[in-house]
């Protein structure tokens, strides 16, 4: 199996939970429960052609991916068909590990990252550690102080990679269709 930030920044070293498996832990940066340094953009060049994984895991990462759809592309890669991939991340969070902190992801975000397209059965995907919130002083007038809802503090998916991504997979070319499960934008009220 492999972590995909491993480092323990947090507290958080999840080698130990997978004691009867073989553990490879990867980070941008070398540190704590790290065994391969490298770019998540770039996931598979630091493996051998024909290595596998099993279970590919990340949590509190891909909120710090500049291009996020391309870990996943990799993660798809490395993959072995019928394994399994579990990304936990922020939906809303505060800023941090400035300037890397790009993106924020609802549970639609993730599964539009680990679709059908790219060969991703979805297993269950969600929205957790539900947050309350408001609108400072410092917000526009009109929002001042007025409450936020529905904010969770993370969101995650679980997939099986039921297929090889086809060759020469291109995001470009992806119906959009399979990106969100056939849902669509909500109709205008008015």
């Amino acid at each position: 199996m492999l972590e995909v930030g491993s480092r323990n920044v947090t507290g958080a070293n999840f080698r130990h939970r997978f004691s009867r498996a073989e553990y490879v832990g990867f980070d941008f940066y070398a540190g704590e429960n790290v065994d391969v340094v490298g770019d998540a953009h770039r996931l598979s060049s630091y493996f051998a052609q024909d290595e596998r994984f099993d279970l590919i895991f990340s949590s509190a990462v891909f909120e710090h991916l500049a291009m996020p759809w391309l870990a996943a592309v990799e993660i798809g890669r490395l993959l072995k068909v019928g394994g399994h991939v579990f990304v936990e991340t922020h939906f809303s969070f505060r800023s941090h590990e400035r300037p890397w902190n790009f993106f924020q992801f609802s549970d639609m975000g993730l599964r539009a990252l680990f679709n059908d397209a790219l060969g991703f059965e979805l297993i269950e995907k969600g929205m957790s550690s539900p947050i309350a919130g408001y609108f400072t002083a410092a917000a526009r007038p009109g929002l001042r102080f007025s409450p936020i809802t529905e904010m969770y503090g993370h969101s995650e998916i679980l997939c099986r990679k039921r297929a090889e991504p086809p060759a020469g997979f291109d995001w470009s070319r992806v119906p959009l269709d399979a990106v969100v499960d056939g849902t669509r934008y909500p109709e205008p009220t008015r």
